[in-house]
């Protein structure tokens, strides 16, 4: 893995404790060792990303990604998707949809908003954890852009 990649903190928002845990067993399994900063809701995430004057700036140095589910307690992860792609300092970050929803126009609407990957979380445990792994193996090669 490249230093630039190393460098990289995932971004995870997903409220579904066991999923959570699946994903980052998974991630590590496939021999990612970048950072990964969890949240359970889209406000805590956004907080983050945006800081506490909401402007974003302080996020234009970081390199992220965000792995996003869905369905959230507090607002869809569209929301989010779209507050991230709307932002001058975040608009680059690469955004991965990970979720349960397999509905064609959901799908469609996540890339009209520039998310750059999404998967739908297969049913079964099994599957699941393969689906992860194979991502984890996308994220040790992925190159992540400057924000601004």
């Amino acid at each position: 893995m490249n230093t630039q990649a190393q460098a990289v903190s995932i971004v995870m928002i997903e409220d579904d404790e066991g999923h959570a845990r699946l994903i980052e067993k998974n991630i590590r399994r496939a021999g990612v060792a970048n950072e990964i900063i969890p949240f359970v809701d889209g406000t805590s995430a956004l907080n983050y990303m945006f800081g506490e004057d909401r402007s974003g700036q302080v996020s234009a140095s970081r390199h992220l990604l965000v792995l996003l589910d869905l369905n959230l307690p507090d607002m869809t992860g569209v929301a989010i998707l779209e507050k991230i792609k709307n932002n001058v300092h975040t608009r680059r970050t690469p955004v991965v949809v990970l979720t349960t929803t397999d509905d064609e126009r959901e799908i469609q609407r996540c890339y009209d908003l520039g998310a750059n990957v999404y998967i739908t979380k297969p049913v079964d445990y099994d599957g699941f954890a393969n689906a992860i792994r194979q991502l984890g193996m996308f994220f040790s090669v992925m190159q992540v852009p400057e924000t601004d």
